[in-house]
């Protein structure tokens, strides 16, 4: 029985993380990931979910495996998880963390590499693998600095505290951050808004944002031109020119749009 499964429903896509109470990541784990992810990028989907069945989204790596491998097998795993998280990030659509209980190690990167984190107040985010006298393997220290900055990265690898849900909102970890009883439907309803949107605007945005990151504003800006001329010619923002300049015509906020996606 696998550990994760895809679901899609209409446009908006599910990867769910299905070994609770503690989703830990085991060995099926990666090979698992990446076809869940490859079977969601050959859909018709305009947005992903990231979420996990049980009291918890992931307590990280289970560790319990580890113990008697070399170090040839364990540079493969770390490859192989961090390839899985990275393809999460190609994708051309939006994708949502949808995060309760306790988001540790590599839960919580699977969470970061997202772009949008929804997170039920009393979550819990740790970098636990200094308890281990590791750091963490598949991306949070260097997307924790992005987010947050190089100083409260350091003190959150490094000390390995955890980080309430609430304060993962405050520091700009979290995107958005409600009572547990409220996570379900504010991530649903987060989804059936981007499906609606402009998704190739969506998908031009992630690609900057990438080439932001790998080199700062230079390459951003070296890829923006070619970007923004290939969403110039599609359906929906030809759609959303016209749109608008009927509303500025009549002198009224132009109207919200439902986008195709074209």
């Amino acid at each position: 029985m696998s550990t994760i499964r895809f679901e899609r429903r209409e446009g908006i896509g599910s990867i769910v993380l299905a070994n609770p109470p503690f989703n830990r990541l085991d060995l099926r784990f990666s090979s698992a990931l990446r076809e869940a992810v490859h079977a969601a990028s050959e859909s018709a989907i305009r947005v992903l979910l990231v979420r996990a069945e049980g009291p918890n989204f992931s307590l990280g790596g289970e560790v319990r495996e580890w113990p008697g491998k070399d170090v040839n097998w364990f540079r493969t795993f770390v490859a192989e998880i961090n390839a899985s998280y990275r393809a999460i990030e190609a994708l051309r659509v939006p994708t949502i963390a949808v995060v309760r209980g306790l988001a540790f190690g590599g839960g919580f990167e699977l969470a970061l590499s997202c772009d949008f984190l929804v997170a039920a107040d009393n979550a819990v985010f740790r970098c636990v693998e200094v308890t281990t006298a590791m750091l963490p393997i598949a991306g949070a220290l260097q997307r924790l600095a992005e987010r947050v900055g190089r100083a409260r990265a350091s003190r959150f690898a490094m000390l390995g505290e955890p980080i309430p849900g609430a304060h993962a909102g405050a520091l700009g970890i979290a995107t958005h951050v409600v009572p547990e009883a409220q996570l379900d439907a504010e991530a649903n309803a987060l989804a059936r808004r981007l499906a609606s949107g402009p998704t190739r605007s969506y998908g031009a945005t992630r690609t900057l944002l990438k080439a932001w990151s790998g080199g700062g504003v230079a390459a951003a800006d070296a890829v923006m031109l070619d970007v923004s001329m290939d969403l110039y010619n599609g359906m929906d923002a030809q759609a959303g020119f016209a749109n608008t300049a009927k509303a500025f015509d009549a002198n009224i906020e132009p109207p919200e749009m439902v986008f195709e996606g074209k």
